[in-house]
């Protein structure tokens, strides 16, 4: 049996997978990126093969993809994120749906990828200027509210009155947010306004790109059952949730290897 490896380097977590030659995903890792992500690659790809009992003389390939991706020195090839998320997406969608948009929310960017039934991109579009419409918008805001990244998405969902959010700036909504908590607004409701204010912006994105198909959405941030409500609210259709939504990249790629080596898709 020959595998197949993908490692995704994102600023907040180095992601991995393993595939085989059949198209089955063996295994998976996610850990933080810490402050050296050649080292943690290197050590979370070891620690995922030890588990799985694969050796590395069996691994085919190891593609690389996302933020740090020419940092890692054990993998044979590096692709681009919007390559990599487009092979994952038509693979990691709920059955039976057509995936042609992709919406990714990482922590450091987010983008919105237009694919065809193949997995190859069309268009995309992608914010990498600016912490709105990203993981670490809500990351920082979660800190103001004191309340952990994990509650934010249940906790959005018992609001009554969402807040409005004027502010797409980062350092702005911040300030906003403790004006709001100031007011004693509910911490709820300006939550669930936090998650309208990114879904309004990426979703513009989307609507620029030019929507097709199925939407699923990857990346940390599909993880957040009020951001998906958020993003079903702004477009108005069903938002598909990834399976393993944080793997995606890490998936594409090692699919990408599987490919390039001679395997079907």
């Amino acid at each position: 049996m020959e595998y197949y490896g993908g490692i995704d380097a994102g600023s907040t977590y180095i992601k991995t997978a393993i595939v085989d030659n059949n198209g089955g995903i063996q295994g998976h890792k996610v850990v933080p990126t810490g402050i050296n992500c050649r080292t943690t690659a290197r050590e979370v790809f070891g620690q995922l093969l030890d588990e799985l009992g694969i050796l590395a003389s069996n691994v085919s390939s190891v593609i690389s993809t996302g933020y740090g991706r020419r940092l890692i020195d054990i993998a044979s090839e590096d692709v681009t994120e919007i390559k990599a998320h487009a092979a994952g997406g038509i693979r990691t969608a709920p059955q039976g749906r057509k995936v042609g948009t992709i919406i990714d929310i990482g922590g450091q960017d987010s983008k919105v990828i237009i694919i065809d039934e193949e997995g190859e991109t069309k268009n995309f579009v992608m914010n990498d200027k600016c912490a709105a419409g990203t993981g670490r918008f809500l990351e920082v805001l979660s800190r103001v509210l004191e309340v952990s990244v994990e509650d934010l998405g249940p906790l959005s969902l018992q609001a009554q009155t969402p807040c409005q959010i004027n502010s797409l700036c980062a350092v702005f909504a911040e300030s906003e947010v403790i004006s709001l908590l100031a007011r004693g607004k509910d911490r709820a409701n300006i939550i669930a306004g936090i998650h309208r204010s990114l879904a309004k912006r990426v979703s513009g994105m989307a609507r620029r790109a030019g929507l097709e198909g199925d939407v699923l959405i990857t990346g940390g941030g599909a993880l957040n059952p009020g951001l998906v409500a958020a993003f079903e609210d702004e477009l108005m259709m069903d938002i598909h949730v990834a399976q393993n939504p944080q793997l995606n990249g890490a998936i594409g790629a090692a699919f990408l290897g599987r490919n390039s080596n001679g395997q079907e898709r």
